[in-house]
């Protein structure tokens, strides 16, 4: 098991201000279930489940324009 990497609080502080600054969170409620196959779908093709689903949104923005 990956020992987990220590943030101090100040650093983490940080991160939480830059995102807070520079990103806009949306809350997004699936299916019971669907989750996993998403996040199993976005590994197997090299990505985080946050990327994943920016990409296909903008995709589909992109194709319905």
């Amino acid at each position: 098991m990956p020992e987990e990497s220590k943030i101090s609080k100040a650093q983490q502080k940080a991160v939480n201000k830059y995102v807070k600054n520079n990103y806009d969170r949306i809350n997004v409620t699936f299916p019971k279930g669907q989750k996993k196959i998403i996040r199993d779908h976005a590994r197997r093709h090299g990505e985080s489940v946050n990327a994943f689903i920016v990409r296909s949104v903008n995709e589909r923005m992109e194709r319905e324009q």
